[in-house]
């Protein structure tokens, strides 16, 4: 079975945008990268409106800087000054000491590889022996590293395949997740840059220094945890800590043993099938994560109360208890050794700065994140929202549901804003706002276009009927138009062809050929009402029915219907000429056409007339009857347009009228005065309309004062007045039969002038 286009797009307007919402949940589901960076513009708008505040817990960064290469010389520097910077951190009370640097190649400043680059020769032989007794830098350095204790050394997970992997100090545990190994969650890469064995070899602790950006470049979350892609014994697959995580461990002199709390280990509360990591315990710390073991960082932006110029601390210029009790994070912020970030708060920053955030965060068991039950809560708000605008909107219109997701996507920003600033949650209310304006768009639009498909209905039903003005006013303001019926003070016509019967007997034997007339008769007679914003209630064969003032307001609505009468008039006559060019030219007889024009005002009973099964627009009302016999009576008394009392009141001035007669036409027993639309305010302004006016006047006069000789008179001017503003010697032979009748039989005493019509 086919549907109508109604029934399509009622279907339509809930499938589309159903489709639409199970797309935006799919693709918030499948977190595909466009939704995750719309999250992640959200989430960094929050920290640049209100960052976390900073705290100094005593988190310093011993900085490379500018100033320190200038004083120092070029980087690398040798390990014996390293080990000279080590010894003072730890002297001047640094509690532990972290590198964020990898010394992956033996020191070429040591003495031994120095004299390997020399030219060979007896002298330098010599020189060659007694510098193999010297002790060896990177030696010295480790034995710095083991002798002052809580040195924290670093390595980088990369892609490049190794051979040996980093020592593993630090390592987990899991709980949880039965069946599930930890590489399933976390980052796996396949090799590392590591340091020296014997650097390694010396630390407290061996961390990664893996700072992993977004696909935008930005530095929002870091990896506490990524294991090698390298088979150990015993251990198998190594997992290592990040350098805040390790330093955290060394600091508390906690085991060596981390816990990772999967989503579903005793303690964490599990409200849907998220799965994944949910924490990880140190010491007495626990730092909350994302499902893959990152910590989202919450920054308060670059501060110089954390920076230590490396220079300074090797020329023993800070004051005496600088270092007291702090954590120290050795690393650089010159540009040229390209160890630079970027973070919601700041477009460049020291890498090592993100770790002493990370730092920061953990001692003081300050913690942003982002709820693993986050994406489930939101999807469950975008579908349960999403469902109501798809089944409700069409139902309560777009206003309501507008008025209702408004509120709601107040309301989300608030909740989620709370959340932030008082819970430190990461709440997105963005993406489900924005997918379910798409679903109310997709609603809205639908909506729109089956309203304007109702208006095109509109504007075709009623364009057949309707002037064109009329329609688009309709169309734009269809609420004008009230259903059901209503009383309006409305004009109404009747027009109707005098003798069709004998001209369609002509036509026996070519009954498409009377069509065609009929159809070239009535089209441009309903030109000339369109034209003057009438409206056409019906046609019946050869009869036209209009009104004006309905179903829009028609100022001067009886002035229009008179010019449209006019018209129609010169319409008629210009039909008229052509057809007699064409029944000329074919040799056939002319039969002219002629019509009568019944026009009347008053209050009447407008709108949607008929049964549930069918109904038109239409009028009724005694004003709607009077019309008909007006236009009934204008061939007995010779004229083409007949105008009721309550039109010529309103037109009188207007347009060249005469009184016909008082008349109780068929069907009523009250008495109306009826009048002929003989021309325009031209006609009505000339001087012979004006005699004429002033004779017939005086003839009706004397006709109901049964003056008859003087009517008789009167009459016989009026014929030949009436000859230079359009002929009324029907009208008054009409009368000249009355008077001869009344004279063989008088009247009674009480007549008024009245004469009842015996047909209609």
């Amino acid at each position: 079975m086919r549907l109508s286009k109604n029934a399509l797009l009622r279907v339509l307007h809930y499938l589309i945008p159903l489709g639409i919402l199970l797309a935006c949940v799919f693709m918030r589901w499948q977190d595909v990268p466009f939704v995750d960076q719309l999250r992640m513009n959200v989430f960094d708008t929050y920290q640049r409106i209100a960052p976390r505040e900073f705290d100094d817990v005593g988190v310093r960064i011993v900085d490379i800087d500018e100033k320190s290469l200038e004083e120092m010389g070029q980087w690398p520097w040798p390990r014996t000054n390293l080990a000279g910077l080590v010894y003072r951190l730890r002297a001047s009370g640094a509690r532990v000491v972290g590198f964020d640097m990898v010394f992956a190649e033996p020191d070429r400043t040591s003495p031994a590889r120095v004299v390997n680059d020399w030219p060979k020769s007896p002298t330098t032989d010599e020189i060659t022996a007694k510098v193999q007794t010297l002790p060896d830098h990177d030696n010295l350095f480790a034995q710095f590293i083991a002798g002052t204790g809580q040195i924290v050394t670093a390595n980088q997970l990369t892609n490049k395949p190794i051979e040996t992997a980093p020592r593993q100090i630090g390592n987990f545990s899991v709980s949880g997740e039965a069946g599930r190994k930890l590489s399933d969650f976390i980052a796996v890469l396949p090799g590392a840059a590591k340091n020296l064995d014997v650097i390694e070899n010396a630390a407290s602790g061996n961390a990664l220094v893996n700072v992993a950006p977004e696909q935008d470049g930005i530095v929002r979350r870091v990896p506490l945890l990524a294991a090698l892609d390298h088979e150990m014994p015993v251990i198998g697959m190594p997992v290592y800590p990040t350098l805040s995580l390790e330093m955290l461990r060394v600091l508390q002199d906690a085991p060596k043993t981390m816990n990772v709390r999967m989503s579903g280990a005793s303690g964490s509360t599990r409200w849907t099938r998220s799965e994944g990591i949910d924490a990880i315990r140190v010491g007495q710390a626990t730092i909350p994560t994302d499902h893959a073991g990152y910590m989202w960082v919450h920054f308060s932006g670059h501060n110089a109360a954390r920076y230590i110029s490396a220079s300074d601390v090797m020329n023993d210029s800070l004051p005496k208890d600088a270092l007291r009790d702090t954590f120290v994070l050795v690393g650089t912020s010159a540009a040229g050794l390209l160890d630079l970030r970027s973070s919601p708060l700041d477009p460049v920053l020291p890498g090592v700065e993100i770790h002493a955030e990370m730092l920061e965060q953990m001692i003081l068991d300050h913690f942003l994140t982002r709820p693993y039950w986050a994406a489930e809560a939101e999807t469950f708000v975008l579908l349960l929202v999403g469902l109501f605008f798809v089944f409700m909107v069409p139902r309560l219109g777009a206003v309501w549901p507008a008025i209702a997701g408004s509120t709601l996507g107040v309301a989300a920003f608030w909740f989620s804003w709370w959340a932030y600033e008082t819970k430190l949650l990461l709440i997105d209310p963005v993406y489900p706002l924005i997918s379910l304006l798409a679903v109310y768009s997709a609603t809205t639009l639908i909506g729109f276009m089956r309203t304007e498909g109702e208006r095109r209905q509109v504007r075709t039903a009623f364009g057949n009927y309707l002037s064109p003005a009329l329609v688009n006013e309709l169309s734009r303001h269809p609420e004008r138009l009230k259903l059901g019926g209503e009383t309006r003070d409305m004009t109404l016509m009747f027009c109707d062809v005098r003798g069709f019967t004998a001209i369609s007997e002509g036509f026996k034997s070519n009954p498409q050929g009377l069509t065609r007339l009929i159809n070239r008769l009535l089209t441009p007679l309903t030109e000339c009402i369109l034209n003057r914003e009438g409206t056409i209630d019906k046609y019946m064969g050869d009869c036209i029915m209009a009104f004006w003032n309905a179903p829009l307001d028609v100022d001067s609505h009886a002035h229009h219907a008179c010019e449209s009468a006019l018209a129609m008039r010169v319409a008629l006559a210009t039909l008229n000429h052509e057809r007699h060019q064409e029944a000329k030219q074919a040799n056939e007889t002319f039969l002219p056409l002629n019509v009568g024009i019944g026009i009347n005002s008053g209050d009447c009973l407008v709108g949607n007339m008929g049964s549930d099964q069918r109904f038109d627009y239409s009028v009724l009302g005694d004003a709607v009857n009077l019309a008909a016999r007006l236009e009934g009576q204008s061939k007995n008394y010779g004229v083409d347009i007949v105008l009721g009392e309550d039109v010529a009141k309103r037109v009188g001035t207007a347009f060249a009228i005469v009184e016909l007669d008082l008349i109780a036409v068929k069907g009523k027993s009250e008495a109306v005065h009826i009048f002929a639309l003989l021309g325009d305010s031209t006609l009505r302004t000339s001087e012979p309309f004006q005699a004429l006016d002033r004779l017939h006047r005086s003839m009706l006069d004397a006709y109901r004062n049964q003056r008859w000789d003087d009517a008789e008179q009167l009459i016989a001017q009026c014929r030949d007045a009436s000859d230079a503003v359009g002929s009324l010697r029907g009208l008054y032979d009409l009368y000249a039969e009355r008077i001869a009748l009344f004279r063989q039989t008088p009247p009674p005493d009480d007549w008024d002038g009245v004469f009842v019509a015996t047909s209609k």
